[in-house]
């Protein structure tokens, strides 16, 4: 990012200017002590940063005298911030799920909300640590794994290359020596983790991590005009209709957290929602 006169802005400096467009686009407006307490810089370089703002950007904000802060101007348009609602959201999940402090937000004013709970998982800090170090070498480990596949833990060589989350576990994607192919291992049910080896396949050859499945997905086709529109806005559909991409190999996650892993006649279209335009190409 460039400022004025094409001079190139210290990333502090481009942090703060895009603070400073965070609070007026979210909340309207912005002083010199949300810059310190955002920060932990003095009064005089919150002066400074806001005034080297206003010098480049000058519609963007007015002062008010009366509430002794800058407000939003009508002709705003952001330099350094692209507003995204599911970037604030995240801000607000983290926030309830305690992941940072509300101090730590570039939120200010927080809205009433409430989210459905998520089950803490219990994955060992020293597992996901011995997990990335595998990956970072590359080697292999030798763990103990608790499958539903069978009543006891059992021992096996793994080679992890890749993290994965399915929207409510983390997986550790890897060649199992034992089986001789690539799969995931959901680090929760790691019970131990032994020693190191060498690796004998390359991540590379991981062809459904590295293949990518785009789901084509609309209304479903029973639900009333007034509906269908509905379901379009709430997933961004254009002309009926909306692409996701995902990984082959974390299709059977995304499949099921859509609602898609079922046949559409087996529920309500009001309960199904959208249905998979594409199914005979992805899951055929």
């Amino acid at each position: 990012m460039t400022g004025k006169k094409g001079k190139q802005l210290n990333w502090g400096v481009e942090r703060r200017y895009e603070f400073i467009e965070f609070r007026l686009f979210w909340q309207g407006r912005i002083n010199r002590g949300d810059l310190m307490d955002a920060f932990g810089v003095s009064t005089q370089q919150a002066s400074l940063d806001l005034n080297a703002y206003i010098e480049q950007a000058k519609r963007n904000l007015v002062y008010d005298k009366s509430l002794r802060t800058y407000l939003r101007g009508k002709l705003f348009k952001p330099k350094y911030l692209k507003p995204d609602a599911e970037e604030y959201f995240a801000q607000l999940r983290a926030v309830d799920q305690a992941l940072v402090s509300a101090e730590q937000s570039w939120i200010s004013f927080f809205p009433s909300f409430g989210a459905t709970p998520a089950p803490a998982r219990g994955v060992a800090p020293e597992t996901l640590r011995d997990v990335l170090a595998a990956i970072r070498e590359p080697a292999a480990l030798q763990v103990t794994y608790q499958s539903m596949s069978r009543p006891e833990p059992s021992a096996r060589w793994i080679e992890p290359h890749a993290l994965a989350f399915d929207g409510f576990r983390w997986h550790a994607r890897a060649f199992c020596q034992n089986d001789q192919l690539f799969k995931d291992f959901l680090l929760s049910r790691i019970v131990e983790v032994g020693g190191q080896g060498p690796v004998t396949a390359e991540p590379s050859s991981d062809d459904a991590w590295h293949t990518e499945v785009v789901l084509e997905i609309g209304p479903h086709p029973d639900l009333s005009d007034n509906q269908r529109r509905a379901i379009e806005m709430d997933y961004g559909m254009e002309e009926g209709r909306a692409q996701i991409a995902v990984r082959r190999a974390l299709l059977f996650y995304a499949l099921k957290r859509l609602g898609l892993d079922t046949n559409p006649a087996a529920r309500r279209p009001q309960d199904q929602q959208i249905v998979l335009l594409n199914r005979d190409e992805v899951i055929g």
